[in-house]
């Protein structure tokens, strides 16, 4: 049995007890921690590096239940890895971060973290303090976050020429497995962005935005759609499949007799009381239908479903409807056709309709999985984007470079500063941050070198995915050019200045943990 504490005894000869320290725990501490971090972070950013840039590779994730996702996203590899070490949980967050607020780059930021994780474990091991390397970190940052001002450049967002836009959101799918056809997929993203965004207050609602996928048919025939695609066909097959100058009826109420809100029972005894609720339920399904007519609507379009007989009726009166819309579809249907939803049959006024000139079903290969298409809407603000593939891995893989391709645009509403990309912007930081240590005479300037040294990762691992030598200018395209302005090689400023800062803070903060205590048998 494990000895709990030691007996001892007082001037007096009373014994006492002393318990062991329940509170050492098995635990790493100072240098020996920070090497932990650093090599966990390393790790990490190792995996990234191979996906960076146009040439980058891909990576197969495989979830617990045995689904595939193929993807470069760094986001979505850093979610789908199976981390255990704090200091890698941590990178999956700095990951996160980038994403939700620039939606772009989160490849690099983690690429650029381990970097400089990597050259700080250098100078730990020279014997310099890591507080003095974190203060050196934060000057470099600023340095590098203020050269990049003046670096940049503008561009104009304009509706009538989107060739600034285009070129930038290309460089962003050049990474992804859209590439084949980034041209067109840029086109999409850019006219999306510019029919939602509200130029006034420079914001984007992605809410506007919807990006369905159908399985069959080419990359190529991805289109964008004036209107809203809801994956829905028409009630009865024998409805017409078009609708033009649609006048829409959109409903949230169930398409059925009213019932009570207590809990009732019915006891129908005979035939003829039988007939009667039978009689009662169609005389109320042809009021609800002619409350429809009365106000001037041609389609119903209902949240919730509606029997045969309704459906039936449906037919008879000429009203072609779609049930069991769901409501993020019914909000964009309604925000796209101008129309207002109508909680009850009695509220609805020819006002409350909304306004499509078409409407109609469309069907897709062998299985004829059908959905409809809205468009030619009163308010065109609500747009689809309808992607189309080989296989369910390439539509969300195209989904998720859509994303990055719609953030950097808005991104550029926001603020139309850009930087050129293909490393130029890491290098030309590095200079000045290298320039500015020659001034420092403290003993900061080996962390600022060593930032500058980190920033050069970048550029290097764009030169070795591509199979290229890294102590040349990086030409990934073979343009034979490396000048980035005539490459069109662009990056938004505040999604560059943001992953220099997050990456940074990050760095910063695992500097200066020197200590990680676990639950775990306790020291003998």
């Amino acid at each position: 049995m494990a000895s709990v504490g030691t007996l001892a005894f007082d001037e007096y000869g009373r014994p006492f007890l002393i318990i062991k320290d329940q509170d050492r725990k098995s635990r790493l501490m100072g240098l020996e921690a920070l090497k932990s971090h650093i090599m966990a972070a390393k790790a990490v950013a190792n995996t990234m590096k191979t996906s960076l840039g146009p040439n980058g590779l891909d990576k197969m994730m495989v979830d617990k239940d045995g689904d595939v996702t193929v993807t470069n996203d760094g986001a979505t590899i850093l979610s789908m890895m199976d981390v255990d070490h704090q200091i890698a949980k941590l990178m999956v967050e700095l990951s996160k971060s980038q994403d939700d607020e620039i939606g772009d780059g989160t490849t690099g930021v983690v690429v650029l973290a381990g970097a400089l994780l990597e050259e700080a474990e250098q100078l730990l091991d020279r014997g310099i303090h890591p507080i003095r390397i974190a203060d050196g970190y934060e000057q470099a940052a600023r340095i590098a976050i203020e050269h990049l001002d003046k670096i940049s450049d503008s561009v104009l967002v304009d509706m009538k020429d989107t060739e600034p836009l285009i070129q930038t959101a290309k460089t962003t799918l050049g990474s992804k497995v859209v590439n084949s056809c980034h041209r067109q997929m840029a086109e999409i993203a850019v006219n999306a962005v510019l029919t939602v965004a509200d130029m006034q207050r420079r914001d984007v609602d992605f809410e506007l935005i919807k990006v369905e996928g159908k399985v069959g048919g080419r990359l190529e025939d991805t289109k964008l759609i004036k209107g809203v695609i809801v994956d829905k066909d028409f009630s009865h097959p024998q409805m017409p499949k078009q609708v033009e100058d649609a006048k829409i009826a959109i409903l949230t109420c169930p398409f059925e007799p009213p019932k009570p809100k207590t809990k009732h029972k019915l006891d129908v005894t005979s035939v003829e009381d039988y007939k009667a609720l039978q009689k009662y339920e169609k005389e109320k399904f042809e009021e609800m239908i002619r409350q429809i007519k009365e106000t001037g609507a041609n389609l119903a379009i209902c949240q919730w479903g509606f029997d045969d007989e309704a459906n039936h009726l449906l037919l008879q009166n000429n009203l072609p409807a779609v049930r069991w819309v769901g409501g993020p579809e019914i909000e964009l249907i309604a925000i796209a056709t101008g129309g207002r939803i109508v909680p009850r049959f009695s509220e609805l006024t020819p006002e409350k309709l909304g306004f499509a000139g078409l409407v109609k079903e469309i069907s897709f290969g062998t299985t004829k999985d059908k959905m409809l298409v809205i468009e030619q809407c009163k308010n065109s603000r609500a747009v689809t984007i309808f992607i189309r593939g080989g296989n369910k891995m390439i539509i969300e893989e195209a989904k998720r470079s859509l994303h990055d391709a719609l953030c950097v645009i808005r991104n550029l509403i926001r603020d139309n500063r850009v930087v050129y990309g293909g490393g130029a912007a890491e290098i030309a930081c590095a200079l000045a941050v290298s320039q500015e240590a020659d001034k420092c005479p403290t003993l900061e300037q080996y962390a600022m070198r060593a930032f500058a040294d980190a920033l050069e990762v970048i550029p290097m691992a764009l030169a070795e995915n591509s199979g290229m030598n890294p102590a040349l200018g990086i030409d990934c395209l073979h343009k034979g050019t490396n000048d980035m302005k005539q490459q069109h090689v662009i990056e938004t400023l505040i999604g560059k200045k943001q992953q220099i800062s997050l990456a940074t803070q990050m760095v910063r903060m695992i500097l200066k943990i020197d200590d990680i205590r676990k639950p775990g048998e306790s020291e003998e």
